[in-house]
């Protein structure tokens, strides 16, 4: 019988990508950027090759690849998000979707799962349905404890290695959003948008530097609006511990065309900016960005 196992028995569900030694107390994470779509599931939809990545944060993981060259580990999704939402609750999941009742302990009602985009996604960008047909309940299972659990099981222990080792930890979770406001406003979204859940998964003062820094660039950036963080920004950002997340969106517009998913010429610029600010940030003094007292001369 196939399974999510078999699903990634070529392919790895994610990697782990760093230098030889971790020499700044960073981790990125790249949890939508998989690109690689398991011929079982694309059998299961409906949608065609394309149409499927709607939801993908195309190259977000080659767009701030140079942090492993700066010392920090960067962990990157294979699977693509269509597939599995890891920045969610390990079981946020659709009854809707589903040819058997969900477990009680199930959490149906979340403000995502009602906009289809629960742990097992329902829908892909502009609201295009995945499947044709209810899903068995074990894939769900199978694809939660084959990648989702495993893949949140390595980011902790990247998250808690780089605690030890410098004392705090601070996580970049790294994402792309389309560039035009597809509901409410109207417009164009901003170049990034910053979100740390609202000053709650870390410290005001690296939130504000990261925004400096972009801004300084020439970048226009939003904070928290209307992205503040999800599931994996809200879980590891414990500032009380020194350990900070943020969330950090970039527009697709900068650098790829949303219609063919090809980068455009833009892509260079933005990949050169992005060293650039993960190598300022990181280069800020501790007791700068983290609220600490600065040092005695």
């Amino acid at each position: 019988m196939t399974s999510a196992a078999e699903d990634f028995a070529v392919v790895p569900p994610f990697e782990i990508r760093s230098g030889a030694e971790q020499r700044v107390p960073f981790v990125f994470n790249s949890p939508h950027s998989g690109r690689h779509y398991p011929d079982r599931f694309l059998a299961m939809a409906k949608l065609d090759r394309t149409a499927i990545r709607r939801s993908e944060d195309c190259y977000v993981d080659e767009l701030f690849g140079a942090a492993v060259a700066l010392g920090a580990p960067m962990l990157a999704a294979n699977f693509p998000r269509a597939y599995l939402d890891v920045n969610r609750e390990p079981w946020e999941l659709d009854p809707r979707m589903f040819a058997e009742p969900v477990p009680p302990y199930c959490n149906i009602r979340s403000a995502r799962v009602a906009g289809g985009l629960g742990t097992i996604p329902r829908l892909v960008g502009e609201g295009l349905d995945i499947y044709a047909a209810r899903l068995p309940l074990s894939e769900a299972f199978g694809r939660i404890e084959t990648v989702y659990k495993p893949y949140h099981d390595t980011l902790k222990k990247l998250i808690a290695g780089t605690h030890t080792r410098f004392g705090f930890a601070v996580l970049i979770d790294c994402h792309s959003m389309p560039a035009s406001v597809r509901t409410g406003d109207q417009g164009m979204r901003p170049d990034f948008i910053v979100g740390d859940r609202f000053g709650t998964s870390a410290s005001a003062a690296l939130t504000q530097c990261a925004i400096s820094l972009l801004t300084g660039m020439g970048y226009s950036v939003a904070y928290n609006k209307p992205y503040a963080g999800g599931f994996i920004t809200e879980h590891y950002g414990r500032t009380a511990r020194n350990l900070h997340a943020l969330q950090i969106e970039v527009n697709r517009g900068l650098y790829m065309n949303e219609r063919t998913l090809q980068k455009s010429a833009g892509f260079s610029a933005l990949a050169d900016d992005l060293a650039r600010f993960a190598a300022d940030l990181m280069a800020i003094p501790d007791h700068h960005f983290l609220d600490l007292p600065e040092a005695a001369e």
